[in-house]
């Protein structure tokens, strides 16, 4: 079963959490595997995916939010793009498109910045939009300051974490076919006992700058430290003690049942139907005409929807606007 554990340190201004994804991630990687249009995807990519997978639920986990974090990285090479979709309740969702081209190599750049135009991005899409309301939306390079391209995803959602969120953190991780597991720890902006009291202190402003405070800095030298190897094959509870022996760590109850993370598509027949209703009546009636009906597969599940001409006319009609005729769909 996915696990999801949460944990402060008490006194000191440092959140953590860690992932990891069972199960569910391999549910993921199977209904991928038994799409006979698309087949398995490549293992480099089956590793990138996971741990974005795993970074989703880490960042979800740590907002007060009501809605779908999507996590996206986008480029120039042989992964066009790649999706992992994270609800509030934790149910989770992940894909890949690829470009085509031979995949040979793991690291970052070979897969998404080969000429440099790798993006890396974040967005809230709130579950109940209130009118004219636009998702919050977080967009970085895949290279820091200075140019130099990211070599794992790790490093560039630290960069994201720092310059979009104004957030130190720490992230380790790591995927194969069996799980996707991460470690995060991110420098709380408030400094107190058990993290929850305001910073009165002489000096606490200074310490809470970005980089500066000693005690985040301290305990994520310790999480740095922890190898990929490690967060794929022990448990978690031999992580923190490994870890953060000498810590005061205060643990918050894990995720289970409905509340843990757990894979769930959100594609719906009605969701495709919206979809081909906002296409237009000429454009659903020309791939009718052209194909006899209209079959879309979900990219996340591998569902497949199947609207026949009945169907196809049937949509306009309940939107008011008149059924083709028998003509216009032979």
């Amino acid at each position: 079963m996915s696990e999801l554990h949460k944990f402060i340190f008490d006194g000191l201004p440092v959140r953590g959490a860690i992932v990891r994804l069972t199960d569910d991630w391999q549910e993921i990687l199977q209904r991928r595997a038994g799409n006979s249009d698309t087949g398995a995807y490549p293992e480099a990519v089956r590793t990138l995916l996971g741990e974005m997978t795993a970074a989703g639920v880490l960042m979800q986990s740590n907002i007060k939010f009501n809605g779908a974090l999507v996590f996206q990285i986008m480029g120039d090479g042989p992964v066009k793009l790649a999706v992992a979709e994270v609800q509030s309740d934790m149910r989770l969702r992940a894909t890949a498109s690829l470009a085509g081209e031979a995949v040979h190599e793991q690291a970052l750049p070979a897969l998404v910045n080969v000429r440099g135009g790798g993006r890396c991005a974040v967005t809230l899409d709130p579950k109940d939009r209130l009118p004219g309301q636009q998702p919050y939306q977080g967009v970085v390079p895949l290279h820091d300051a200075e140019g130099r391209k990211f070599q794992r995803l790790s490093q560039a959602l630290q960069f994201y974490m720092l310059q979009s969120e104004q957030l130190d953190t720490v992230m380790v991780l790591a995927a194969n076919d069996q799980v996707a597991a991460g470690l995060m720890l991110q420098r709380m902006p408030i400094k107190g006992e058990a993290n929850l009291a305001a910073a009165t202190e002489s000096g606490a402003v200074e310490q809470d700058a970005l980089g500066l405070n000693e005690e985040y800095n301290r305990i994520a030298t310790l999480a740095a430290s922890l190898t990929q190897d490690e967060l794929l094959t022990l448990d978690v509870e031999t992580i923190l003690r490994r870890l953060f022996w000498e810590e005061k760590l205060l643990r918050f109850a894990p995720q289970a049942d409905e509340q843990a993370p757990r894979f769930a598509c959100t594609c719906s027949r009605d969701r495709v139907a919206s979809m081909l209703t906002s296409l237009g009546e000429e454009e659903v009636q020309s791939i009718i005409a052209e194909r006899g009906q209209i079959d879309v597969g979900c990219d996340f599940c591998g569902q497949q929807y199947l609207f026949d001409p009945i169907d196809a006319a049937q949509l306009f009609t309940a939107a008011g606007i008149q059924p083709p005729t028998s003509s216009s769909v032979q």
